[in-house]
């Protein structure tokens, strides 16, 4: 049996620190289930078929990541179902680990058999965002060293369309 875990979020959009706790967590679990997350309290740029497009092709050479929306239910009862043993959380501050730990003890309590690994990233993504990378983008900045180059493309799709849009 396979060792399984997932690593959910809203990935709006996947960054170049989201591939390197993805990359960690393939070094412990042969399954990782990408699992984007759909959020109605979150406003997303993207929708979910564009992020699960890009995450998919992101990660193609990757083996053993799976990508999958989770549209409703809860995430410990997901992983039950899916028969992981792990959800992976990225940590880059103190701030983060308060709230994920909250989570996890919650999680835990929903499915006993699942446990949180937290996971950090590289040093050089400890301050990257999906929220400061929308950000940055959208007012024309450059964050091409924090995301792939199709994300990229991506970001500069949405701007235009944005910038060509009317204003309500």
């Amino acid at each position: 049996m396979k060792k399984k875990a997932i690593y959910p979020g809203t990935f709006d959009p996947f960054t170049n620190g989201h591939l390197d706790v993805l990359e960690r967590a393939l070094t412990i679990f042969e399954e990782v289930t990408v699992l984007i997350a759909e959020n109605s309290s979150k406003s997303t740029l993207f929708t979910v078929e564009e992020r699960m497009g890009a995450i998919g092709s992101i990660t193609s050479s990757l083996e053993g990541v799976r990508v999958e929306v989770l549209h409703d239910g809860l995430l410990a009862e997901y992983a039950r179902d899916m028969g992981a043993k792990a959800i992976i959380r990225g940590v880059r501050q103190v701030k983060d680990f308060e709230y994920e730990f909250q989570l996890s003890l919650l999680n835990r309590h929903l499915n006993p058999d699942v446990t949180t690994v937290f996971l950090m990233p590289n040093v050089k993504y400890t301050y990257v965002a999906s929220s400061i990378i929308k950000e940055v983008a959208m007012l024309g900045g450059d964050v091409s060293k924090f995301v792939h180059p199709d994300v990229l493309r991506m970001l500069h799709r949405k701007r235009e369309e944005l910038k060509r849009s009317p204003t309500p």
